[in-house]
């Protein structure tokens, strides 16, 4: 298989879509993001901490204090793909953050939106 097919079978590839959580194990404070390609946007967060160019200046602080060992990252809900659906898997992701969002502050948690 060349590149291009390749990059084309990826791109037509399902991947698991829904809402994400990484955890400052040090203080509980959590930040919740959502994506169309989970796996994707979990290792880009870790890339972009890693070398220091994160977009969340809190977190990358806190990435930078505490190190790599006092983070968790966990996916909190899929979103199942559907073919007819009305609404976008965009605005169906952004409604299901917001619940976590206010699930996880009812439960005492500081949350931050990525």
């Amino acid at each position: 298989m060349d590149k291009s097919a390749a990059k084309n079978e990826h791109k037509q590839a399902k991947h698991p879509m829904g809402v994400y959580r990484i955890t400052n194990t040090r203080n509980d404070k959590s930040y919740i993001g959502c994506g169309t390609d989970l796996p994707a946007k979990i290792n880009r967060h870790i890339a972009e901490l890693k070398f220091g160019s994160h977009r969340n200046r809190e977190l990358q602080e806190e990435w930078n204090l505490f190190g790599k060992s006092s983070f968790h990252f966990e996916v909190l809900d899929e979103l199942h793909h559907k073919e007819d659906s009305e609404t976008t898997a965009i605005e169906e992701l952004q409604v299901l953050k917001e619940m976590w969002m206010r699930k996880l502050e009812k439960e005492g948690y500081s949350v931050v939106s990525l």
